[in-house]
């Protein structure tokens, strides 16, 4: 298993230009995803490719949205 500092990362193409404000994602091993901020890659943690594939499905489909007022 790779340290987080050996994986390589990802980011989305919807980062804003100077790239210092998004999600980066890197293929951690054959059962996990690694997830980390870009303003402090140094955080990162990993999890499962089905509770990832999980999470993006559910970004997609907008489920996640709420109308809470916080």
């Amino acid at each position: 298993m790779s340290t987080l500092s050996e994986l390589k990362w990802f980011k989305s193409s919807f980062s804003e230009a100077s790239g210092n404000a998004c999600v980066e994602v890197a293929v951690h091993d054959d059962e996990r995803v690694a997830i980390r901020h870009s303003v402090f890659p140094a955080r990162g943690f990993s999890v499962r490719r089905s509770t990832f594939t999980s999470l993006v499905n559910a970004v997609q489909s907008g489920s996640l949205i709420s109308d809470r007022k916080y």
